[in-house]
């Protein structure tokens, strides 16, 4: 399955709608997003995942250069992770850097 990832910015806050497969030669796609992303001085970043089937470490280490290059002070959330894609963030303790979620609710983001 091809990857695809789109960035929406409201307010203070950047979207970013991930589907498909994220892996080495797709990273780089997601990496574009983030640094745009991030130029918008947002206050969250949200990671709407429902759609993504698979995340291998290259996608991982985009998480976490999202997580270096966005600041301390910005929220990242990561939405609908399925089962596969959780476990990868899980096992690598990165949960504990974002905020995961079942489902988007403009209350928590």
């Amino acid at each position: 399955m091809t990857f695809n990832a789109t960035l929406e910015t409201n307010n203070d806050i950047a979207k970013i709608t991930l589907s498909g497969e994220l892996d080495a030669s797709t990273a780089p796609v997601f990496k574009e997003k983030v640094e745009e992303a991030a130029t918008q001085n947002v206050k969250r970043l949200v990671l709407l995942a429902q759609d993504l089937e698979y995340m291998s470490s290259a996608g991982l280490r985009v998480l976490i250069f999202a997580k270096q290059k966005m600041g301390a002070k910005v929220e990242i959330y990561i939405v609908g992770a399925q089962e596969m894609v959780k476990d990868t963030i899980e096992h690598t303790g990165f949960h504990y850097s974002v905020v995961m979620l079942d489902e988007y609710n403009v209350q928590h983001v």
